[in-house]
């Protein structure tokens, strides 16, 4: 025995035209709202209040916001104004701290053991190499600062 599953459940029924009934009435109320300024105000009067009705009735209508009504929009904005924030991340200065004793730059004395090039650049690559790791091992435990500017514990 087969069932038809219903698809499509998230689109409402178009009934007025084009329209679903939210937007019908959207319009409607704001086309109502727009003869009722034409009728009893001034006509210049009228027009200044008939744009900003009749722009808020085809928006709340017709327009989306990244594929979400402008009625949802604007709830959304009245709950961020008025509901209340909290902040949690306060930045609090402070002094960094450094070593005194390691503001001198230290220089690596490479001496001359033998007469081959080679072998001379393998020894300097070697010392080099065991230096930075002693560098990284020590950069494990303390405190340091990335590009930036932040500061970071391992």
């Amino acid at each position: 025995m087969r069932f038809q599953v219903p698809q499509f459940i998230e689109v409402e029924d178009k009934i007025f035209g084009p329209f679903t009934v939210k937007q019908f009435i959207y319009l409607a109320g704001g086309a109502g709202l727009c003869f009722i300024f034409y009728t009893y105000l001034n006509f210049y009067l009228a027009i200044l209040a008939i744009v900003p009705v009749a722009a808020l009735s085809v928006a709340l209508a017709i327009y989306k916001v990244n594929n979400r009504a402008f009625i949802l929009v604007i709830e959304s904005a009245f709950k961020y104004l008025l509901a209340g924030k909290l902040y949690i991340w306060k930045k609090t200065d402070r002094k960094p701290e450094h070593k005194e004793k390691e503001t001198e730059a230290r220089t690596i004395y490479v001496p001359k053991l033998s007469d081959s090039k080679l072998k001379d650049l393998t020894w300097s690559l070697d010392i080099n190499e065991n230096v930075s790791l002693g560098a990284k091992e020590t950069m494990r435990g303390n405190a340091y600062e990335n590009t930036n500017g932040h500061e970071h514990t391992k």
